[in-house]
């Protein structure tokens, strides 16, 4: 079936279209600021990246909450929580995706449909037929709605490691499931605004319909007339080819990988191995023949050009030109320190000791020891990510007032029933899910969190609480947006830390849980939405989705709580950075170095006027100006490109650096380019056919190359099993005997450097 637009536009007026070389309005996704009330409304959606990827039909008589989608369902949601938080403290570290569930979900319910019986057992079905494309989504996200480690798990294991206070499990629980559920009822409150519009597309979810209709081989109208092979058969060829070629980067020529070939040549000059390195420098080798290097920050496939445009731009402007700039002229003293790391340093260049500036015996920060011992110093990197954080901040709220304004005011008075696109027009035949539902999770978990504040020692007051679930009210809908259609998700960590450090000084429990609430009660409240968003596009039942979400987070966090506590009592030596078994905590360290840092240390003492780091405050006055003008000048002259500046994107597009490193995004934007602009505009039906589903099998592809070797060959008997020369060889060694593997700093301190006096 074709729609009437599709008869009326050929492929190359659809591109022209979606280029703005026509005045046709079919693919206002790329324009970042379209309006979807301008589209034209048919039978399908106005968007050519959904109509390739998502059905624009219904079968409103298909099952869906069955008994056996909520038995896989929940198994999933014990099995993979619980192997991801064991895994979770271990380094290197294995995460157990959405993607596998809904491949291994696959086999295992059709073999149900196949051999167990028909009957139905106290009116329910045993078997009620063929599997059918809604049990698979709802198995998914069941499974998938509590698989990542939840971030409060991190503060009860720093209280542990850091602190030493044990507390007992109804703690525990309270406050995981607090911090988790309470995103929740936010993420339910805002889906009118993040969900039903048409414009909010939420990329990432594009991929998932498209494997989904590949593996239940669904035919819709976005393919068009376009031959070659079927969507499965390539999706089959694309994983197999993406598992086999994983095992040389990932395994026989780890040098593929960080793919530093320049520093071979020169593994001990410095300003080589800086610019080029792929590990502590810039990168400016650009290559890597490693997916999981170039999907590290998501798949780039699934990200919009104009978007990746946008990223790709800030990575080189602000480290590729800003950096080294400052880098080279030693400020912040960055060049006694490598040029990209996300550790923090002391004054003599060594990782900074924490427990030097505490009072004996307790969490208490000491004055005097502070005066004695040293500033914490960042390298050039991590604290430019800071200054790109602040200005994201504010850009963010600007940004989202000059371009969406009418939009949200528009959307706030409008019936859920009133949405034009299709698929909302298939969704209204559903009960939805009423306000008072969520209404009631949020006081529940509302009384959760002041009874861990109140009961337990934690040193946060309500009004704390309070303040921070403002904060991720405030950001839900503008951070939402920005991700729904740039496939970016703006991180609240940081402003977060700055609020409670300069609040509550000293307090670093109360600094934790401040983060916790602020930070991941937006991030909750968004995986949930995307979530509803997956089940808009795949018409499952909104009440369905609403029980599957709630039931399988609780089990998930108890799980992963039990998890934890068994780790913690039979692991010798759990949490020591030479832990025979490799259980080193990576993400526990770095969480407790933060609590002292921000709530011990305080950012008054880094970022105030008069201290080393005071100059990238002046990145919020930037990131409130820097769309205003853009905003003024396209008003002014009618400039067409303008519209594709998206000044959040820019500076919260590189957030995840660090952990990441210049090599993700460079490569990542490379591969985007090459797919999402040039194929895009040459090659538009293979590009709506293959595209997503080519991004699927890359990742299917490489999550079963990585958990094969792991499990089989890099986690029994400490990593001897098979080739035991396979290590040692060159391809195995030569990116890490360099400088840039050593993170070598410029200069080497002469005793100390820095300031004489700190305060």
């Amino acid at each position: 079936m074709t729609t009437d637009t599709e008869k009326r536009l050929s492929d190359p007026e659809l591109e022209k279209a979606q280029y703005g070389q026509s005045p046709v309005t079919v693919a206002e996704f790329d324009d970042p600021n379209g309006d979807p009330d301008a589209t034209t409304i048919e039978d399908d959606s106005p968007y050519p990246e959904v109509r390739s990827a998502v059905a624009n039909t219904d079968d409103f008589e298909m099952p869906c909450s069955t008994l056996r989608a909520w038995v896989i369902g929940i198994f999933w949601s014990i099995l993979i929580p619980g192997l991801n938080q064991f895994f979770f403290f271990r380094f290197p570290a294995v995460t157990i995706t959405s993607v596998v569930i809904q491949l291994l979900s696959f086999p295992l319910v059709r073999l149900w449909a196949r051999f167990m019986p028909r009957v139905k057992v106290f009116g329910v079905s045993i078997n009620p037929g063929p599997f059918t494309i809604k049990e698979h989504v709802l198995i998914t996200i069941m499974g998938g709605v509590g698989a990542q480690s939840a971030y409060a798990t991190d503060i009860i294991a720093v209280q542990r490691v850091f602190y030493h206070e044990t507390k007992n499990f109804s703690y525990q629980w309270l406050l995981v499931m607090s911090t988790q559920l309470i995103g929740f009822s936010i993420g339910g409150i805002a889906r009118r605004f993040l969900v039903n519009p048409p414009s909010m597309i939420w990329p990432t979810n594009l991929v998932t319909c498209a494997l989904f209709n590949t593996l239940h081989s669904q035919q819709y109208a976005g393919i068009g007339t376009r031959g070659g092979l079927s969507r499965e058969r390539f999706f089959t060829y694309a994983l197999i080819g993406a598992f086999c070629w994983y095992w040389v980067p990932g395994y026989l020529f780890t040098a593929l990988s960080a793919f530093n070939w320049v520093c071979w040549i020169a593994p001990n000059n410095i300003v080589i191995n800086q610019l080029f390195g792929t590990m502590s420098g810039l990168s400016f080798t650009v290559i890597t023949f490693d997916w999981s290097q170039i999907a590290f920050i998501g798949s780039p496939l699934a990200t919009p050009w104009w978007a990746a445009a946008n990223i790709s731009f800030s990575m080189v402007f602000f480290y590729w030109i800003i950096c080294p700039a400052l880098y080279y002229t030693n400020t912040w003293f960055a060049k006694f320190l490598p040029m990209a790391s996300s550790t923090s340093y002391d004054n003599t260049g060594v990782p900074y000791n924490v427990t030097r500036i505490l009072q004996d015996g307790t969490t208490r920060f000491d004055q005097a020891k502070y005066e004695s011992y040293s500033p914490l110093f960042l390298s050039t990197t991590f604290a430019l990510s800071y200054g790109l954080s602040f200005a994201s901040i504010t850009s963010i709220i600007v940004h989202t007032f000059l371009y969406y304004r009418k939009q949200i005011w528009t959307q706030s008075r409008r019936s859920i029933y009133e949405q034009p696109d299709v698929h909302a027009r298939l969704m209204a035949k559903y009960k939805q899910v009423p306000d008072w539902w969520y209404a009631i999770i949020f006081v529940s978990m509302f009384v959760f969190g002041i009874i861990v504040i109140e009961v337990y020692k934690t040193d946060m007051p309500v009004w704390a609480f309070v303040l921070a679930l403002i904060v991720s009210f405030v950001y839900i809908v503008p951070v939402g947006i920005i991700q729904a259609i740039t496939n970016q998700q703006l991180g609240l960590n940081v402003i977060t830390e700055l609020i409670i450090g300069y609040a509550l000084p000293g307090k670093p429990i109360a600094m934790m849980m401040f983060k916790t609430w602020g930070y991941i009660t937006m991030v909750q409240a968004l995986t949930f939405t995307q979530d509803f968003k997956l089940g808009h596009y795949m018409k499952v039942s909104p009440r369905a989705m609403f029980w599957g979400q709630v039931v399988c987070t609780a089990i998930a966090c108890t799980v992963q709580l039990g998890v934890q506590a068994w780790m913690f009592t039979n692991i010798d030596n759990i949490c020591d950075e030479h832990q025979k078994d490799g259980f080193i905590c990576p993400s526990t360290q770095v969480f407790g170095t933060a609590s002292i840092i921000w709530g011990v240390i305080g950012p008054a003492r880094q970022f105030s006027q008069g201290q080393i780091y005071y100059g990238l405050v002046f990145f919020f006055l930037a990131g409130a100006i820097a769309p205003v003008i853009t905003w003024l000048v396209q008003k002014r002259f009618r400039y067409t490109w303008l519209k594709y500046i998206n000044w959040p994107v820019i500076f919260s597009g590189t957030g995840n650096l660090p952990p990441a490193t210049p090599l993700n995004y460079v490569s990542w934007g490379i591969v985007g380019f090459i797919f999402n602009f040039v194929i895009r505009r040459r090659h538009f039906s293979w590009w709506t056919k293959y595209n997503y589903v080519l991004s699927a099998a890359l990742d299917s592809g490489l999550a079963i190359g990585q958990i094969i070797i792991f499990f089989c060959l890099q986690f029994p008997a400490n990593g001897t099993i098979g080739l035991h020369s396979i290590q040692a060889w060159w391809g195995n060694t030569v990116a890490f005997n360099t400088a840039d593997a050593n993170r070598a700093p410029l200069l080497t301190p002469n005793g100390t450097f820095g300031p004489k006096e700190w305060h």
